[in-house]
């Protein structure tokens, strides 16, 4: 992996090295000229194997199976946004891939781009200690990651969750499939619609379901129980 740092001033042709002008049609900010952005790819391509990336909120939203399909590419050159964005003739012409990394505004494209360069850099065989660790991130199977414990076992009280410490691992693999299934419908519930659940999972589901209707119940009588 090799990463570098390109100034777009470099492909620039005036004294003042300017890379943005005032908008067409007038509005506040300025707009990044397509001139330098054209030449700086132009000269940094490596013939097909170059991806193009354009850093925008307009873009498509980044995603982790966004982040797995861009580790396959051999080459990717990020073009970072400022001021008022991209004379939107740079995304056309050089049929760049527009990326979001959330629905909101930054000051330019400098930190997305190091969010997709670290999303995609951590997939690539070998960056991580233990291969498998990607494997099981939230997001990377449709799901939330199951919630994560070390030692001690009993801390202020709070204990880890005996089945980890059972050495089942037949047991353990059920429980953390479970739990990912209970966090993401608490905290994500549009991604488990859109998972891909297995006949276990199905079964899981319905456990977490029952669990969580017996619980809300549970919590009602206690409620009734007080006001009496």
């Amino acid at each position: 992996m090799e990463i570098r740092v390109h100034d777009l001033r470099s492909w620039t042709c005036d004294r003042h090295h300017v890379v943005d002008d005032q908008p067409y049609g007038g509005g506040a900010g300025m707009v990044l000229k397509p001139g330098p952005a054209f030449e700086a790819v132009d000269e940094l391509r490596q013939g097909p194997k170059t991806k193009v990336i354009v850093l925008s909120p307009q873009g498509v939203p980044f995603s982790q199976g966004m982040a797995e399909r861009l580790a396959n590419e051999d080459h990717l050159i990020l073009l970072c946004g400022r001021y008022e964005g991209f004379d939107d003739r740079i995304p056309q012409g050089l049929r760049a891939l527009e990326l979001s990394i959330g629905d909101y505004v930054l000051t330019g494209g400098e930190i997305p781009a190091l969010v997709v360069l670290d999303a995609v850099t951590r997939l690539i065989p070998g960056v991580l200690g233990d291969c498998t660790s990607s494997q099981t991130d939230s997001f990377a199977a449709g799901l939330l990651e199951y919630p994560q414990y070390t030692r001690p076992p009993v801390y202020r009280g709070m204990a880890v969750p005996s089945v980890l410490l059972s050495g089942d691992h037949k047991a353990i693999a059920r429980w953390r499939r479970k739990e990912a299934i209970r966090r993401t419908r608490q905290r994500r519930p549009d991604l488990l619609v859109r998972a891909v659940l297995s006949e276990l999972d199905g079964e899981l589901l319905a456990e977490v379901e029952e669990e969580e209707t017996a619980s809300n119940a549970a919590m009602k009588n206690e409620e009734l129980t007080a006001d009496d």
